[in-house]
């Protein structure tokens, strides 16, 4: 029988689009034209946004829009190099130190995105004869880097420090690195992250924290979610944290020893091989430290309406996840009845995403509902009278 014909470029691409089309998996984009905010206007229409990572409303705030202003004009619009060759800047240099010092860390290392960081981190830490240990649902850069770093990926049970503890103890040979998100970004929940850091320890390996959505949010300080808690550097080796969320800028970072952040500089490829950060980001970012240091006020509100919404879903029996963070997803079940929602929201001029696999398991699309210290009561009120409406 002779080999079937494989199929060309442009026709396979094709199919694929048309079978994601038809399950409810495709995606499309929208066009905004303002800041990020409470109410922003995206493909000429002005819509309440409840879909928005800026958890703490900074990333329109005006003194870390004017901070952005001043470094561009000190430092031009670009780094012009690698941190390793000419593009490690005094604002650079300033964000890492005043970052380790809020966080309680010997050291922090510049990335310029989250998933540059996890992969940097994994890729540097481990090789062929090591293990890594994941949580099921850590975000995709955490499971990526696993797989790119060519060491045993094991992906444990969500939320049961049990499961890695079992694995762990049939791990033979090589180094361990357990890695789990902390506040895990499309469920709102919070990893075992003692129980994980008591295991750890036991088994002689590393933990690494992925603390994107945590950091600025959780914690009485904003510190995150080992200050939520009380984890300190010995009981998590490895911190990784992001700018473009709760600091409403762009970047990421890794905070631990000094001996990890020197090990990084040299290993972590995702570090050497690219442009450093924007200068003028770094000065933003920090006018966004100082203000989640200085103003408590913001995550006391934002806490504030995750309960006052909680509170009025309940009432509504809307289906909510487990969830007492910024993120407050909505489970609907189906790609196809998430799009609807998410669309008759549209008509409302409310704009939440529909979440669909494989960014969620089979049969858990969802609209993910992100709250921000930029809502008001009454923003939240008419969320709800809309999911009403919708379901």
């Amino acid at each position: 029988m002779a080999e079937p014909v494989p199929q060309g470029w442009n026709e396979s691409l094709s199919a694929d689009l048309r079978q994601r089309k038809e399950a409810g998996l495709y995606r499309t984009r929208r066009v905004a034209e303002t800041p990020p905010g409470r109410l922003i206007v995206i493909d000429g229409r002005e819509c309440l946004a409840f879909c928005s990572n800026d958890y703490l409303g900074l990333a329109g705030e005006p003194a870390v829009v004017a901070a952005f202003r001043e470094g561009a004009e000190r430092y031009g619009v670009g780094s012009g190099a690698s941190h390793l060759i000419s593009g490690h800047t005094a604002a650079h240099h300033a964000l890492e130190e005043e970052l380790a010092d809020f966080l309680g860390r010997d050291r922090v290392l510049l990335f310029s995105t989250g998933y540059m960081a996890n992969l940097g981190v994994i890729t540097a830490l481990c090789g062929r004869a090591d293990t890594v240990l994941e949580d099921r649902l850590n975000h995709a850069s955490l499971l990526d880097a696993a797989r790119l770093s060519g060491a045993r990926l094991q992906r444990y049970i969500h939320g049961d420090p049990a499961d890695p503890e079992r694995r762990l103890a049939r791990t033979g040979g090589g180094r361990v690195l357990l890695a789990s998100d902390g506040l895990f970004s499309m469920d709102g929940d919070l990893a075992s992250l003692p129980q994980l850091a008591t295991v750890a320890k036991q088994h002689g390996a590393w933990l690494m924290v992925d603390d994107a959505h945590g950091v600025g949010v959780m914690g009485a300080g904003g510190r995150g979610t080992l200050e939520y808690f009380n984890l300190n550097q010995q009981q998590v080796p490895v911190l990784m944290g992001t700018l473009g969320k709760a600091f409403g800028v762009f970047g990421a970072f890794v905070a631990g020893s000094e001996l990890l952040v020197e090990s990084l500089i040299q290993r972590a490829r995702s570090y050497i091989y690219t442009t450093a950060l924007p200068p003028a980001v770094a000065e933003a970012a920090r006018v966004s430290l100082c203000l989640i240091r200085e103003q408590p006020w913001r995550r006391e509100h934002l806490h504030n309406l995750v309960r006052r919404f909680r509170s009025g879903a309940a009432q509504l029996d809307l289906p909510l996840m487990a969830s007492q963070t910024p993120v407050q997803p909505l489970l609907v079940g189906e790609p196809k009845q998430a799009i609807r929602m998410s669309e008759a929201l549209w008509e409302r001029n409310i704009l939440i995403s529909a979440i669909r696999p494989p960014t969620v398991p089979a049969g858990s699309a969802r609209l993910r509902i992100t709250l921000s210290a930029a809502h008001t009561g009454s923003d939240v009120e008419r969320l709800l009278t809309a999911l009403e409406e919708v379901m």
